[in-house]
């Protein structure tokens, strides 16, 4: 394992039936093109040795001989190399044959495992040659090794537990009691024959595993060269990660294939740590005991896993555009169904929210208008408040109207400028000193504004910031950062400005053309006076840092908990085109400073409706003391 990673590799060789020695030398050039590669371990298909579709061939000495010797083989094959292969032959053992997994690793045999449920319906006939597993494990072999199903594998710290074939199919799969017992990664050797739709169910069949599991799921069948008598065998090669795919094989290609994919078992294993249900199974299922048999230290050939993987730099924004779409559409139900929910159950039928020509304020508006569409209510219900101040521009406050006529929406405009400029008199402020008091003092008289329009309007103040400004506490305690709902408070910034796009798509034309420039509009709180020119001089990512950068450090901290060093190494993978190291190092430790010292604000935070993995809701996904320290994490960012 390293950075957290177990580097896997499946293959599935060319195979004759019978032909053993042909087998062998295929498997053998498989093992050394995945020991060079730098995989920690190589599952090989069914029976792969000998082939699959032997037949009756299963009870004969001669090819039963021939594929004992083959086995020790290419146990010799892996002597001082720092790959696992586990392949598939048959196996006598108490005068059964059993369809079974060598584990071979350093030169020798490590285990056998059987296989536990044997088909015998259809095209299979496996009970007609074989038996199935005996229960428990025992070593009185003649290799002296475990033979058995309750096995762990370890290799370099990581758990690894085999299940042939049929055993992934049944309603109980081992894999489910070895991953209780502590199996980070499920190896799956199997033959199955192609028939229409079958692909597409096992697919679903492996990431539901992996999913339920918790686990790590590789899976070789076999392919090309296994008999066409009656059958057709595409090699299939997956690896899949709590239900996600990460390597697949092209289909229907002859010769022998081999795929290479990264587990990160940190994740795997912070979320059975963190999905506490897991382990209350662990604690309900009377799982038998399993044997831990040690096979590897971890393949030396294998480089630092953060440079093999990709990562994408907008965890919360799906790449592909049609499900982006679908993400955007499932995310705007949740926030109007929330918001529809709560006016009912509250029976409110007025929302006031500040209108700032802003990308957040924005979404809320739209949130809010399909929510009333939804209920049935009058758009008029709906009170947006445009409040110029001291940084307003004229593109900000033209859009904020313009959106609100658009709309059809109840429109007001309330300057703050000699409100705050009294305030200011009253507590000694210089108006020429553009400090926090000085913004601040604008966020706070324009909620108190929002917050007696709506006791007026015998309505609720709808709020407007964002996920990423939880995290970063980037909003004026008692200002912008309390309202009476807070719709966007489970959406990212970066996922903000797709769905403001989303609606877009959807608009008529006036409403699209100010959606389209809101969207190109710099964050800006405007708090300060503007450039000369009338654009918009304070910036917000000039301040606190790219929003891209900051939602990549909220979702790795959050959803698996990982160090600052190993974000950081993801990071400069994923932005390597973007940002250089010390950028991401500056932003990465004022991500862990802010996010730290701002809890307070959150500890406060009003209602709003989780919308993914990601929350910060007091009452829901995130309990911090606001007194936490950072230092660990600072000291880490320090040391990269």
């Amino acid at each position: 394992m390293n950075e957290g990673y177990f580097y896997a590799a499946c293959a599935s060789p060319e195979v004759r039936p019978a032909d053993v020695e042909g087998n062998t030398a295929a498997i053998e050039q498989l093992i050394e093109r995945a020991n060079s590669n730098g995989a920690e371990a190589v599952v090989f298909p069914e029976l792969c040795v000998t082939g699959y579709t032997c037949g009756d061939l299963f009870h004969n000495r001669t090819l039963l001989d021939a594929a004992a010797a083959a086995v020790h083989r290419l146990a010799r094959v892996t002597a001082g190399k720092g790959v696992v292969a586990v392949v598939g032959a048959p196996y006598e053992h108490g005068g059964n044959l059993y369809n079974c997994a060598f584990v071979l690793a350093d030169g020798a045999i490590k285990a056998i495992v059987p296989k536990t449920f044997l088909p015998n319906y259809n095209e299979f006939y496996e009970r007609r040659w074989f038996e199935s597993a005996p229960s428990g494990v025992t070593t009185d072999t003649p290799e002296g090794v475990p033979f058995g199903t309750g096995i762990l594998l370890d290799i370099g710290g990581v758990r690894l537990a085999i299940e042939i074939c049929e055993d992934l199919w049944v309603p109980v799969p081992p894999s489910c009691h070895a991953a209780l017992a502590g199996a980070d990664v499920i190896l799956n050797l199997s033959a199955s024959d192609d028939l229409i739709g079958k692909y597409d169910y096992l697919r679903q069949l492996l990431s539901q595993q992996s999913a339920r599991c918790l686990c790590g799921y590789v899976y070789a069948s076999a392919g090309f060269g296994e008999s066409s008598t009656d059958l057709v065998f595409d090699a299939k090669l997956m690896v899949y990660e709590n239900g996600r795919l990460l390597a697949s094989n092209r289909r229907w290609a002859a010769g022998n294939q081999l795929i290479y994919a990264e587990i990160d078992i940190a994740a795997l294993r912070r979320d059975r740590m963190h999905l506490n249900s897991f382990g209350a199974c662990r604690r309900r299922e009377q799982a038998p005991s399993f044997v831990r048999v040690a096979c590897s230290n971890g393949n030396p050939l294998n480089k630092s896993a953060v440079f093999m993987r990709n990562y994408d730099p907008y965890p919360f924004v799906p790449s592909d555009p049609d499900r982006l779409q679908e993400r955007c559409e499932e995310i705007v139900n949740i926030q109007a169904h929330a918001l529809a929910t709560r006016l009912s159950a509250i029976h409110c039928g007025k929302l006031v929210v500040g209108i700032s020509g802003g990308l957040d304020s924005t979404l809320a508006l739209l949130v809010a208008t399909r929510s009333f569409d939804r209920l049935g209510l009058d758009r008029k219900g709906i009170v947006g408040v445009t409040m110029p101040g001291f940084g307003t521009t004229g593109r900000t406050h033209s859009n904020s109207l313009a959106l609100m006529e658009a709309l059809g929406v109840t429109s007001r405009e309330i300057s703050i400028g000699k409100a705050v400029m009294q305030h200011f008199e009253d507590i000694g402020q210089d108006p020429a000193v553009t400090d926090v008091t000085y913004e601040n003092s604008q966020a706070r008289e324009r909620t108190q504004i929002l917050m007696d329009l709506a006791n007026k309007e015998n309505g609720i103040v709808l709020g407007t910031g964002d996920l990423s400004e939880l995290a970063l506490g980037w909003a004026t305690y008692n200002g912008d950062h309390m309202s009476m709902y807070a719709v966007n408070a489970g959406v990212p910034k970066t996922l903000v400005r797709h769905l403001v796009k989303y609606f877009a798509t959807q608009a008529t034309d006036d409403e699209r053309r100010v959606l389209l420039d809101i969207v190109d509009t710099p964050i800006s709180p405007e708090l300060t006076p503007a450039n000369a020119d009338g654009t918009i001089a304070q910036k917000t990512e000039d301040l606190v840092g790219p929003y891209e950068l900051h939602d990549f450090f909220l979702y790795y901290t959050l959803r698996y908990g990982f160090t600052p060093r190993r974000i950081y190494h993801m990071a400069k993978d994923a932005f390597q085109d973007v940002y250089s190291d010390d950028t991401i190092k500056k932003w990465l430790k004022v991500f862990f400073r802010r996010f730290f010292s701002q809890q307070f604000k959150r500890s406060c935070m009003p209602d709003g409706p989780k919308v993914g993995s990601v929350c910060l809701s007091p009452r829901g996904d995130w309990r911090m003391p606001s007194d936490a320290s950072a230092r660990e994490w600072l000291l880490m960012c320090d040391s990269l």
